[in-house]
């Protein structure tokens, strides 16, 4: 409940506050998907060494050895 609770005043400061008032659900619906897009893929975090998310799972599997099928 707790991390639910600052992803929604994380949206509503960033989102609601400042590019509402929204006329319609759609509108609203829009801008969510927006920024949970911008949030997953392209915000620079400083806990990733100021890379995207996107990019630091790249980097984070492109370091891992490849995976041997399991046997049958």
């Amino acid at each position: 409940n707790a991390l639910a609770e600052s992803i929604i005043g994380l949206f509503k400061t960033e989102v609601i506050n400042r590019h509402g008032p929204f006329k319609t659900l759609t509108q609203v619906e829009f801008a969510l998907m927006e920024w949970c897009d911008w949030y997953n893929n392209a915000r620079l975090h400083s806990r990733l060494n100021y890379l995207t998310p996107a990019e630091y799972e790249a980097a984070y599997y492109a370091q891992q050895p490849p995976r041997r099928p399991a046997r049958v």
